[in-house]
């Protein structure tokens, strides 16, 4: 049985699933749907009108939450622009305090979005990724599955699954503790880092490297492949690799 405790706002039209808990003072508007074990902290706001200049407020639009997903104090998911459109955050995410998701953002499974971390419109985060605190993404990035973004980062390009990212769009090498903590094989590490080093250590246009790469055959595993594959779609530009140190160091991490 879900709880709903004395003076939060709950709006018509909100759906809450089984076992939630909305706390004190968080405010849930029309629109907004909870799965399963959806936990929602003191002055939490989750679909409340997007920060758009342009958009009426009678737009019929919402937000989604997935299972077993807590939102902590202050944070913000506003409802999607579009009619009968929704800003997702996926299953078992943790949005901590202060962080904001904007509208027609997508945030995948198992995604740590700390504090104060700020998602402009439109931004897209894969499954199994860490946004380090006060880190600020622009409208439209793409963010790989596995990606870690240290905070306090600037990211506006793209940044590719299992890339830990720093500073102003600075791909700072891979994500090889998060992919063995999730079990990835050691043959799919090893192509990883022959694909990140042909993606960023071949001279040439990124998308064109990465597609002629695919193209090769050479690379066999899901994971290899899955970077390879961000590169050739997408419309904006993406994160480039330092040149110097820490790229080769975290690329033989476990060797």
């Amino acid at each position: 049985m879900s709880q709903i405790h004395p003076t939060a706002i709950v709006d018509d039209g909100v759906e809450i699933g089984r076992d939630c808990i909305v706390h004190a003072y968080a405010i849930l508007r029309s629109g907004t749907v909870l799965g399963e074990r959806v936990c929602v902290h003191p002055f939490a706001v989750v679909g409340g009108d997007p920060q758009d200049l342009h958009f009426d407020p009678a737009t019929p639009s919402g937000v989604r939450i997935g299972a077993g997903t807590t939102v902590r104090e202050h944070v913000t998911v506003n409802r999607s622009t579009k009619a009968g459109g929704a800003t997702v955050v996926g299953n078992n995410c943790f949005l901590m305090a202060a962080s904001h998701v904007a509208h027609d953002c997508v945030v995948g499974h198992n995604v740590v979005v700390a504090n104060a971390v700020l998602l402009a419109g439109h931004v897209h985060v894969g499954d199994h990724c860490f946004l380090g605190g006060g880190a600020g993404f622009h409208q439209f990035v793409r963010v790989g599955e596995g990606a870690v973004i240290s905070g306090g980062s600037r990211v506006a390009q793209d940044v590719p699954p299992y890339a830990m990212t720093a500073e102003r769009n600075e791909v700072i090498g891979l994500n090889l503790v998060g992919l063995k903590r999730r079990g990835v094989l050691r043959e799919a590490m090893r192509e990883l880092k022959e694909a990140f080093r042909v993606v960023y250590f071949t001279p040439g246009n990124i998308r064109a490297v990465a597609t002629q790469a695919l193209a090769a055959g050479g690379f066999q595993t899901t994971e290899a492949r899955r970077f390879l594959e961000f590169f050739v779609s997408g419309k904006r530009g993406f994160a480039r690799a330092r040149r110097e140190g820490p790229v080769e160091a975290a690329g033989g991490a476990d060797d």
